[in-house]
Order: C-alpha cells, then sequence, then structure tokens
C-alpha cells in the first residue's frame, strides 16, 4: 500500500513537473513572433495581412478548451463524477496546445503588450495552479498536516475552477478585438461599455435560466421574491452610472445627459423595485419594477442617434429587443405565474412562455456588444447589410442559450440524491427533493389503492361467505322444523 502511495505521488509529481516546465517554456517564448511589429501601420495596432492557417487553429483549439470543454468539466466537477478529471486533462492538453499555437503563428502580426497576450498568461498561470492543485486533491493525502492542507487547497480549486468559464469569456472578447485591432485610443470607453452591458444583459440571461430550470425552490428558499434581487443589483448599478457616465468638471454634452438620466432612473426605480418585493404582511411579492426598467432602457436605447444607417437598425433591433423583454417578463409575471414563483409547488416545471424573456436577454446581449462604433464601420464596409448581421449576432444568440441549458441539464441530472435538504458532497439539488418526494407520494397512493382494493376484495368475500351459509342453513332448519312436526 505504502509502495503503491509512493508510486503514485512521484507519478503526480512528474506529471506537474513537465507541466509547469512546458508552460514556463511557453511563456518565455510568449513573444518571440512580434518581428513584424515593424509593419505595423503609424497609429494601427495590427498589420494588413490576413490570418493565417495557424491563428485559425489557435482559434478553434481555444474555444474548444475554454469555451466547451472546461465548462461541461466543471459541471462534472461539482456533481463529482468520475469523469470530471479526464474531461479537465483532455481541456487542459488543448488548452496548452493552443497557447503554444499563439506564439507560432505567421500572417497578421499584433503590437506587442497587447491586452489579449498579457490576459493569456494571468489565464494560463491560473491554469496551471489549477492543474497543480487538482493533482494534490487527486493524491488523497489526508493524514497529518496534508488533511490541513487540504481544506484549505480545495476552496481555491473550486473557486477557480468556477471563474475559468467566466475569464475564459473575456479572453475571447480581448482576441476578437485585438485581432481586428480595435478598442483604442478614443474607442476604448465606447467599446468597453458596450462590452461590459452587454455581457451583463448575456449573464443575466445565464442567471434567469438556472433560476427557471434548476431554481424556483432555491428563490422560494430564500424568503425573498426574485424582484427584490434584481431591484437591489439595478439600484446599485444605477448609482454607479449616475457618478461615472459624465466626466465631471467638463462640459455636459447630449450622450452624457442620456446615460446619466438612465443612471438615475435606474436607481429610482430599483428602490421602488426593492420596497414592493414584499406585501403588507412582509411576504415576498412580485412585482413589475425590474421589467419596467429593461422596458424604459430598450426605448431609450433604441432612440440614440446614429450617423450609419446599418448602425441605426443595429441600435433600434436590441432596443426593441430589451423592450420585448419587458413586456413579455410582465406578461409572466402577471398573466402566466399569476404573481407566484413557479407554477407549481414542486418548482419542477414551468410554461414554454416564459423561455421568451429569458433569450431575448441573450439576444439583447449580443445586440449590444455588436453594436461598437468600429463594428458598425466594419459591417457598412463589408457590404453586409442590417438585417443580415442582427441574424448572424441572434444566431450566436441561439447557440449561447443552447449550451447554458444543457450545461444545467447535465448538473441537474447528475446531482446525487438528497439528505435532509443537502447532498452528501455538499452541493445542493435546488429541485430534486420535490421530484422525488413527488415519486414517494405516488407509490404511496400506489399502495394504498392496492389496499383498498385488497380490503373491498376480503369484505366481497365475506359477504359471499354469508350468503352460502345462509342459503345452506335454510333447508336444514326447515327439514328439522318438519321433523320435529312429523313426531
Amino acid at each position: 500500500m505504502a509502495i503503491g502511495r509512493l508510486h503514485n505521488a512521484a507519478g503526480l509529481a512528474s506529471t506537474a513537473s513537465l507541466v509547469l516546465v512546458a508552460a514556463f517554456f511557453g511563456t518565455a517564448q510568449a513573444h518571440d513572433h512580434h518581428g513584424g511589429e515593424m509593419e505595423i501601420p503609424p497609429g494601427e495596432t495590427v498589420t494588413k495581412e490576413p490570418l493565417d492557417s495557424i491563428t485559425w487553429l489557435h482559434i478553434f483549439i481555444q474555444m474548444l478548451a475554454y469555451g466547451v470543454i472546461f465548462p461541461i468539466g466543471m459541471v462534472l466537477g461539482m456533481t463529482k463524477s468520475r469523469w470530471h478529471v479526464p474531461t479537465q486533462v483532455v481541456g487542459s492538453c488543448l488548452a496548452l496546445l493552443g497557447f503554444f499555437l499563439g506564439h507560432a503563428h505567421g500572417g497578421r502580426q499584433y503590437i506587442e503588450g497587447n491586452v489579449h497576450s498579457i490576459f493569456a498568461n494571468i489565464l494560463q498561470l491560473l491554469l496551471i495552479a489549477q492543474i497543480v492543485l487538482g493533482l494534490y486533491l487527486k493524491g488523497h493525502w489526508e493524514r497529518g498536516i496534508n488533511g490541513r492542507i487540504r481544506l484549505l487547497i480545495r476552496p481555491f480549486h473550486s473557486i477557480i475552477g468556477k471563474a475559468m468559464p467566466l475569464l475564459a469569456w473575456v479572453q475571447m472578447v480581448f482576441g476578437g478585438i485585438t485581432t481586428l485591432g480595435f478598442c483604442q485610443g478614443d474607442h476604448l470607453g465606447q467599446c468597453a461599455a458596450h462590452f461590459i452591458m452587454g455581457g451583463a444583459f448575456i449573464a443575466y440571461g445565464v442567471i434567469l435560466t438556472i433560476i427557471l430550470i434548476a431554481g424556483q425552490l432555491f428563490i422560494r428558499r430564500t424568503g425573498r421574491s426574485q424582484e427584490f434581487f434584481d431591484s437591489s443589483v439595478i439600484a446599485v448599478w444605477g448609482c454607479i452610472n449616475t457618478f461615472t457616465e459624465h466626466r465631471w468638471g467638463t462640459a455636459w454634452v447630449r450622450n452624457d445627459w442620456q446615460h446619466t438620466t438612465m443612471g438615475i432612473i435606474w436607481w429610482c426605480a430599483g428602490l421602488a423595485g426593492i420596497w414592493l418585493s414584499r406585501d403588507r404582511d412582509g411576504n415576498p411579492k412580485r412585482n413589475f419594477i425590474p421589467a419596467f426598467v429593461i422596458f424604459i432602457t430598450g426605448w431609450a436605447m433604441s432612440a440614440h442617434p446614429q450617423e450609419l444607417m446599418v448602425s441605426a437598425m443595429t441600435h433600434a433591433m436590441f432596443g426593441k429587443t430589451l423592450m420585448a423583454v419587458g413586456v413579455t417578463r410582465v406578461i409572466e409575471i402577471a398573466f402566466v405565474l399569476k404573481d407566484k414563483q413557479s407554477l407549481h409547488e414542486s418548482g419542477r416545471t414551468w410554461n414554454s412562455f416564459q423561455y421568451i424573456p429569458v433569450f431575448l436577454m441573450y439576444a439583447a446581449g449580443f445586440m449590444f456588444m455588436g453594436a461598437t462604433e468600429e463594428q458598425m464601420n466594419l459591417v457598412a464596409a463589408s457590404g453586409l447589410d442590417g438585417v443580415s448581421y442582427t441574424l448572424i449576432l441572434y444566431s450566436l444568440a441561439f447557440m449561447v442559450f443552447l449550451f447554458a441549458n444543457m450545461l444545467i441539464h447535465l448538473y441537474d441530472r447528475l446531482s446525487p440524491e438528497e439528505e435532509g435538504g443537502k447532498y452528501s458532497n455538499g452541493h445542493i439539488r435546488l429541485n430534486g427533493g420535490a421530484h422525488e418526494e413527488g415519486r414517494v407520494r405516488d407509490a404511496e397512493e400506489f399502495e394504498l389503492e392496492g389496499l383498498s382494493e385488497d380490503e373491498d376484495d376480503d369484505e366481497g368475500r365475506r359477504m359471499l361467505n354469508r350468503t352460502d351459509r345462509a342459503s345452506t342453513d335454510t333447508p336444514s332448519t326447515l327439514g328439522r322444523n318438519n321433523h320435529a312436526s312429523a313426531h
């Protein structure tokens, strides 16, 4: 046993050493391919060459590793699946391969020290730390000081694993703007606003998806309505926008007025939504405020003046999408759910209409992320019309919407059985308990139904026996009476 553990420890150590050496070697060679930086035109951040096949391979591999495999591995880890480690090993190998390819490409060259390359090193170090922590936990060293170290390592491993999909999303955005040479100089502020706000809309869509599919009972357990949390976030975000959209000490311009007043209505409406989230007895109560804030935000965004026709069409469609989110959300709360948290007490069912505002949040996020000034200029120069561009963005929204639903479904199916409201592995299954209670209740009803049928059968047999005895007793009595009279 001891020899086996030593071999296991040696194997883990050697694997970790190889990973560290390979990763640091790649980091050391990080910017050797920037020899073409002298060819970058003045005022630009990229050369005019097209992307070569190595760059496309790098993009595909990294999107597969960070965008697909690592999120699946995260869900497998949360459910303590035996496929967690193999999945993360495959993802890590692909991520390291993609990292090396990113520094070995030809074709288009980029300015040194760009945000994508800087964040790539940070992401790579986090990946190395995650691998080392995972290897240590895989060793199952739990005695003595190793037990205390394990208690410290496990939370860090969990946090990094759950943060990896979000960090990967940020890196993909950085990769896109670096490849195109966008978001530089005067475009930085406007670009950051679009990507941050658009990403927030998509994140909110993901949260709504989780609540709809697997979180209805969780919201009920909090003792608050969903609008309480939505209104709180709206109020905080409105306060931030009120004091950050205008550069204080400078002249007020039209966009400053629009963005600042938008922040004001957000925190005013957010406070009203918090107040209306409870009824007169202090019970959780749903309200229309967050949906109305989304609606009026869409109306304001659709009215922003634009110079290009494709930009005007994109912003108008973005505003209409947000307005549709607000309208369908009010219909869902007031008429579909009738102010309830869920359609059924079990929290395991939903109306198909409830998916409409959820998906439209994804679509609104992609529409806003794809509406920066530089992107609009690129679309206008390419000959692509606004309708086709909108359909492309909606297609991306459908893909992310589908993948989010698949991950949530995977988590819901792989979560272990509930024990006393909490799983043995420490993870709470949000709706599984209700499903299990329903199955137990059905089984009890079936058993009671069987017992009642048996009792009915027994009662029928007893009645038949009494009838038979009565019929047999009558002739004998008559016979005895006749016999007595004869004597």
